[in-house]
């Protein structure tokens, strides 16, 4: 049986359709794994600032058997500590006073576990303050009010915050960005590849928190970023 040179011509053009897909699809394979190389690296800045707020609520509290007279020493303890806060330089904006909250201690006890005063009441003088180093020096003189009288309890720890996270967010940002390409590359360098493009980004939570236990007023913000780098032979 005698084959068509039409025959063998569509055989031969077949065969080099077939031969130029293959070479193309192992092309097309290659971009796909070179594209599909890519490291992921974290890098991270820090940044020591002063905190901008202070908020000092003063929690005081008296006891009694009367009620009138427990409610007078609240108001006089109110008071002092306004009066104390004012003198410091502190203006009315920034001192607020909480209701005074009164508590009957003989309401679930009976005989012999009754305290000898049936009566607690407890109020609070917050100062907010955008003064922070102003501040400081009012905080540590809180034996003042003692010696006065105001019998501070628990809940009266200072409190300090930076709101000014937006004014150094970006450059933070950019330098933990920057320290994520620093490992990229190092680690292209040691694999013999290099870094092309930015394959991912995760910016991450900026943490705001004290320095150390003895220095709340100075924060330390930290960002860290994750990338995912492209690599390439």
């Amino acid at each position: 049986m005698s084959t068509s040179p039409r025959s063998v011509i569509a055989a031969l053009l077949i065969a080099l359709g077939l031969l130029g897909a293959g070479w193309f699809a192992s092309q097309g394979m290659a971009r796909l794994r070179t594209a599909d190389r890519y490291v992921t690296v974290k890098g991270s800045a820090e940044k020591l600032v002063d905190a901008d707020l202070a908020v000092w609520p003063i929690t005081f509290t008296v006891n009694g058997n009367d009620l009138a007279s427990v409610q007078a020493g609240i108001t006089r303890n109110a008071g002092t500590v306004r009066e104390f806060l004012t003198k410091a330089g502190f203006g009315a904006n920034e001192i607020t006073t909480s209701p005074t909250r009164v508590e009957d201690r003989w309401a679930y006890s009976y005989g012999s576990d009754r305290p000898p005063e049936r009566y607690r009441a407890t109020s609070s003088v917050t100062l907010r303050t955008e003064k922070v180093k102003q501040a400081l020096p009012v905080i540590s003189r809180s034996g003042e009010l003692l010696n006065a009288g105001v019998l501070i309890t628990e809940g009266s720890d200072p409190q300090y915050d930076f709101q000014a996270l937006q004014s150094i967010k970006p450059a933070l940002i950019a330098e933990a960005t920057a320290n994520a390409r620093k490992a990229a590359e190092q680690f292209a360098k040691d694999s013999g590849s290099t870094v092309t493009g930015i394959r991912t980004a995760n910016q991450g939570v900026i943490d705001i928190s004290d320095r150390d236990q003895t220095s709340p007023f100075i924060k330390n913000v930290r960002v860290v970023t994750t990338v995912e780098y492209f690599l390439k032979d």
